[in-house]
């Protein structure tokens, strides 16, 4: 290893250490039948936060991860970065997930403009001890057939992957199952877990791995067996939320959800369970694109969230 290598590489270690240690012994500290986190994700819930306006909210309202903001982290200074991992441990928070900064979807231009500017905000992560990335998969397209676009997302996302790899980041990619989206395009492509678990073979970095959404679980008419056959290791996020009561299955859309257990459509207590059976010791977040509680402050939102994931977790057991 050269020297230069070997310097920095002590540098990250120095400052993301401390960090690690309090990771383990947060997760230590919840109850025996659950190691994952609830994760506030702003965005989701329709609040607009700042990285350190979002730590704030996570610590008032009783989340015990939050998102991490990669081209926020990337800018900081070692110092600036030691102060915020501090202010973390204070709040008794962890670091969740990062967004994915690459267009991978479009031409290949703004694909590659995308991946040249992806390893110094993987530095910035790997630097604050994030150790997770995630994005979604469009289950059509007007022009590419299925082998066509999966033979793009492979192509593609591995070298997402290869770069996400040398900063000891996971990356996890969220099948989408609703099939009124499904139906939208010409061709259909990857909608349902066996098929998220092909793409992340063809991949094959070893870092590569699923976002698993209770919507879309539901909406592909996967099971709780289908989770329970899964390692912890394969889910890099999970996504909880609830649909509709009145609209039949297969007309519901994407972006009218409701919170977990708002009408127990779907089997929170079933998909809970199985995560908490394998092991899964990630965030877990809700996005239920509702108009309603996008409508909300930001304190009443985040409230109204975290009340209905600690709701759902008490289903583990």
């Amino acid at each position: 290893m050269k020297r230069r290598h070997f310097l920095k590489s002590t540098a990250i270690a120095s400052i993301a250490a401390p960090f690690a240690l309090h990771r383990t012994a947060s997760a230590q500290s919840r109850s025996a039948n659950r190691k994952m986190t609830i994760n506030l994700v702003c965005g989701a819930i329709g609040v607009k936060a700042s990285q350190t306006r979002a730590i704030e909210l996570a610590a008032k309202h009783g989340f015990e991860s939050v998102e991490a903001h990669s081209s926020y982290l990337a800018e900081l200074s070692d110092g600036e970065l030691e102060a915020l991992n501090a202010d973390l441990m204070e709040k008794k928070l962890v670091w969740g997930t990062s967004g994915l900064s690459v267009d991978f979807r479009k031409d290949e231009d703004t694909f590659k403009r995308g991946l040249k500017k992806l390893p110094r905000l993987a530095a910035g992560l790997q630097r604050a001890g994030v150790k997770r990335v995630n994005t979604w998969i469009m289950p059509c397209h007007d022009e590419l057939t299925y082998l066509e676009n999966f033979k793009q997302h492979s192509n593609r996302l591995r070298e997402i992957c290869k770069v996400l790899d040398a900063y000891d980041l996971r990356f996890g990619m969220e099948y989408v199952g609703t099939a009124t989206l499904l139906a939208s395009r010409k061709y259909p492509f990857v909608h349902t877990m066996a098929e998220i678990l092909e793409l992340v073979e063809a991949i094959g970095t070893g870092n590569a791995g699923i976002v698993l959404d209770s919507w879309h679980w539901w909406q592909a008419g996967d099971s709780v067996a289908d989770i329970e056959n899964l390692n912890k290791e394969d889910i890099i996020l999970v996504d909880l939320n609830d649909a509709p009561a009145s609209i039949d299955k297969n007309r519901q859309l994407d972006g009218k959800r409701e919170l977990p257990l708002a009408t127990g459509t779907i089997d929170a207590k079933g998909f809970l369970n199985a995560l908490a059976k394998i092991g899964y010791d990630g965030p877990v977040r809700a996005e239920p694109f509702n108009q309603p509680l996008r409508d909300l402050e930001d304190d009443p939102a985040c409230k109204v969230t975290v009340d209905s994931l600690k709701k759902a977790f008490k289903l583990i057991g």
